[in-house]
C-alpha cells in the first residue's frame, strides 16, 4: 500500500514536471528593440502601425457604390412616381437619398438602408431575366398566344378553370 501510494505520487509529479515539455508551443509577442521614451507613445505608435497595415490589406466585398447607369434609372422612377423633380443626373446625391427614403416610407418599408430591393421591384426596376441562358421556357418568359396552344389542351384549361359552366 505504502508504494502504491509512492509509485502513483511519483508519476503525478513527473506528469506535471513533463506536461510544459509535452504542449504545443505558443507565439510570444516580441519587444520593440529600440529605446522606450514613453510607454504611451510607442503603443499610440504601435496600435496606428497595426491598424494602418490591417486596413492596407483589408479587401472591400460587396458593391462599393451604385453605378451612375443605375443611380439614373432608379431617379427616373422617382420622378414618374412623383417623389423626386428635376431631371436624373446619375448621381446618388441628398435629393435622391430623401427621395427613395420617402418612397421606402410610404410603403412602410425600411428607410435607413439605401436602396431596398422591394423599392426597387416595384419602381419596376427588378432584375432583368430576359437574357438568361434558360429564359426561353422559364416562368418569367411571355406566356404563348391562344394560338400555339393545342385544343385540347385549351379544353382542358377551360374546363379546369370553370369558364364554361
Amino acid at each position: 500500500m505504502l508504494f502504491s501510494r509512492a509509485s502513483l505520487a511519483f508519476l503525478l509529479s513527473a506528469a506535471i514536471v513533463a506536461a510544459p515539455a509535452l504542449a504545443t508551443p505558443t507565439h510570444k509577442k516580441t519587444t520593440p528593440t529600440h529605446a522606450r521614451s514613453s510607454s504611451s507613445q510607442v503603443s499610440r505608435k504601435s496600435t496606428k502601425s497595426r491598424i494602418t497595415a490591417r486596413s492596407r490589406h483589408k479587401k472591400l466585398h460587396g458593391q462599393q457604390a451604385i453605378a451612375p447607369e443605375r443611380v439614373t434609372e432608379i431617379q427616373q422612377a422617382l420622378i414618374r412616381e412623383h417623389y423626386l423633380s428635376g431631371e436624373a443626373n446619375g448621381q446618388w446625391d441628398s435629393s435622391t437619398v430623401s427621395a427613395m427614403q420617402k418612397y421606402q416610407a410610404d410603403q412602410g418599408w425600411q428607410t435607413k438602408l439605401m436602396p431596398d430591393s422591394r423599392a426597387l421591384k416595384k419602381l419596376g426596376l427588378g432584375p432583368d431575366y430576359s437574357n438568361a441562358i434558360n429564359a426561353a421556357g422559364s416562368s418569367f418568359a411571355d406566356p404563348k398566344s391562344t394560338g400555339d396552344i393545342p385544343a385540347t389542351q385549351a379544353a382542358g384549361f377551360a374546363v379546369a378553370s370553370g369558364a364554361n359552366r
